[in-house]
């Protein structure tokens, strides 16, 4: 476990002292992880921009103390800011339960999903949007809230080229659009869907789902 692990699974304890962030709510920490990074590389003024999340928590081994203390007093902010919007964007599914969204909406975010791989600028278009989402003060589940925008645009586009530099454009615009939208709106965007056995530490989240019910 490096430090920025270690720090923010000691935040997280500290806020929600009754969640068990190394086994049944395993995700939360998983999913914090990848928040703060993304977090890092487009709020943050980072001179390498492609630095990872391994890459600062070896720069914040070799700081001194009192730099240590800043970040650590930073990551308290931003941790508690995140669990407030974890407690509001996502909604955890077990079993059977009904995922929400409309059948139509759902539909075409599975036709998006049948064409997620053949799209060739994916990688760039998700960050693009992702930076949309930290800008506009969504901080949680930003690469999952990102890649479904993304997958609900290219099911619009299911009889055209979705590698047409103009067809690209249109879906990375409008997702961009809705990733400025979204922080008008309230109540879970997230909806993951898990089996019984997401409580044994061994398993996987099964599916996750955007709820398209809240967009336009």
């Amino acid at each position: 476990m490096n430090s920025i692990e270690t720090m923010l699974s000691k935040k997280i304890k500290e806020e929600e002292p009754t969640l068990d962030i190394f086994g049944a709510d395993r995700k939360v920490l998983q999913v914090a992880l990848q928040d703060f990074a993304n977090y890092l590389k487009f709020s943050c003024s980072l001179e390498n921009k492609e630095i990872n999340i391994i890459d600062y928590a070896d720069k914040i081994e070799k700081l001194d103390k009192e730099d240590a203390v800043e970040i650590e007093s930073f990551l308290a902010v931003w941790t508690g800011l995140w669990l407030k919007k974890w407690k509001n964007r996502v909604n955890l599914l077990i079993g059977k339960q009904n995922q929400g969204g409309s059948v139509k909406a759902l539909e075409t975010l599975a036709k998006g999903e049948a064409l997620w791989a053949k799209l060739e600028c994916k990688e760039e278009m998700v960050e693009m949007v992702t930076s949309a989402l930290i800008k506009n003060a969504e901080i949680c589940g930003t690469r999952i809230i990102a890649e479904n925008l993304l997958k609900t645009e290219l099911g619009k586009k299911i009889d055209q080229d979705i590698n047409n530099k103009e067809q690209v454009l249109a879906i990375l615009n409008n997702a961009l659009r809705q990733a400025r939208e979204i922080a008008q709106k309230t109540g879970p965007l997230i909806s993951i869907k898990v089996d019984k056995s997401y409580y044994l530490p061994s398993e996987q989240i099964e599916k996750v789902h955007f709820f398209r019910k809240l967009l336009p």
